[in-house]
């Protein structure tokens, strides 16, 4: 009896596709890479289009004609601010977020469906982020040298809250989750989720081909709120019941070890880094960008010095931020594999997403782009699973 050889396994799967569809998920993946430093490259020359406009320190005088208003011009000129950089960045989105997907072959969603989503994310954003500079700016006034140490707990705050709340009241706006149909694969993943301690009584089939023809499935929401959720494009695929094991159970990985929660966390320590920076390079580079009528980082009239600061510094730390989702996504397939034993199923499922993230990067191109492991990499752990665990000989009857 031959022995299983993990190595001629992996490239077998990997071959499934033919050379030219390795090589446009290739180009497609690599022209994302350059997207990072076009869309920096954008966002800063919004800002300085904005700053230079003087419309938000318009605005803040306006509110601020007759007395001060701290509480409503954070609000006014936060909400401003995002709307007109939205609309200001619409041409690049709309090429990078849909035409450029649509040429890929990776959405066939129509143009104004496309604007309609985004219109209406906008302005959910505008009122959360509205909210939440609100509490930033309350946080600069009232400790002007300390505001940035409790910024962790401001952002860890609000990330918990919009985990809990966009199960329930946003992603349904964008689309329909219906529970999973009575049948095999519910069968299935119900059992999947009383066995290992998740809840069963959320497992739902949402219309993602709406927006993409990606193979994926997601899990959001913490404690009462979270589900997990397949996109249809699963089944149009033809997922069968080893894949959809492998996928729930990497999903389910993601809730049972709490991984939103833990990224979070170093999530609200990177934002105190990045806020005590912003604290000490906010006058020099308002400077630069001529923001001479910003009255310093208290000023809400400043957030565009403040969002080009992130910029750079999300630009720069996108090596690290990869880094951190790729442990929790390796975390995710190893509870798959120990828990549910479907190597085969997650390599299927997983030559199937090759589409929109090439399989066999360089190891530097993974590290400072990747935000999952590549694919050739997690199929090879798989068949070393599927290696280490050969399956149990069949019993001979008992004569």
């Amino acid at each position: 009896m031959a022995l299983f050889d993990p190595v001629a396994a992996t490239a077998a799967y990997l071959a499934q596709l033919p050379p030219e569809a390795h090589a446009k998920a290739t180009a497609y993946t690599q022209g994302g890479h350059w997207l990072l430093l076009w869309g920096f490259l954008v966002s800063v020359l919004v800002s300085f289009l904005i700053v230079r406009s003087g419309v938000l320190v318009g605005l803040r005088r306006s509110l601020e004609r007759r007395k001060p208003r701290p509480v409503l011009v954070s609000f006014a000129v936060g909400v401003a601010y995002l709307l007109i950089d939205w609309l200001l960045s619409l041409p690049w989105s709309a090429y990078s977020n849909w035409w450029r997907e649509k040429s890929y072959g990776l959405t066939s969603q129509a143009f104004l469906g496309w604007l309609g989503e985004g219109v209406m994310s906008i302005v959910i954003s505008a009122i959360f982020t509205g909210l939440f500079l609100v509490a930033l700016y309350a946080l600069i006034r009232k400790a002007p040298r300390t505001w940035w140490l409790w910024s962790g707990g401001l952002t860890a705050g609000f990330v918990v809250i919009s985990l809990l709340i966009a199960p329930i009241y946003i992603e349904p706006l964008f689309n329909k989750y219906t529970p999973a149909p009575a049948g095999p694969v519910r069968d299935t993943v119900v059992a999947m989720a009383e066995a290992n301690g998740v809840p069963s009584d959320k497992i739902f089939v949402y219309d993602g081909s709406k927006q993409s023809n990606a193979y994926t499935a997601n899990v959001s929401g913490l404690f009462g709120s979270a589900r997990v959720a397949m996109s249809d494009t699963m089944f149009k695929q033809g997922a069968d019941i080893a894949e959809v094991r492998a996928v729930v159970g990497h999903e389910m990985g993601h809730y049972a070890h709490q991984h939103a929660l833990w990224i979070a966390g170093v999530m609200s320590v990177l934002a105190i880094v990045a806020f005590f920076l912003i604290d000490r390079l906010f006058a020099p580079v308002a400077t630069l960008m001529g923001a001479d009528t910003v009255r310093g980082v208290a000023d809400p009239a400043g957030l565009p010095v403040l969002s080009v600061i992130l910029a750079v510094l999300g630009l720069l730390g996108t090596p690290l931020t990869n880094s951190l989702i790729r442990l929790a996504e390796t975390d995710a397939d190893n509870y798959s594999l120990v828990h549910f034993n479907e190597p085969d199923g997650l390599s299927k499922a997983l030559v199937k997403t090759i589409e929109y993230r090439a399989a066999t990067p360089g190891r530097l191109e993974e590290v400072l782009f990747y935000d999952h492991p590549a694919v050739g990499s997690r199929i090879r752990t798989a068949m070393d699973w599927k290696a280490a665990h050969p399956p149990s000989p069949p019993t001979a009857p008992t004569p």
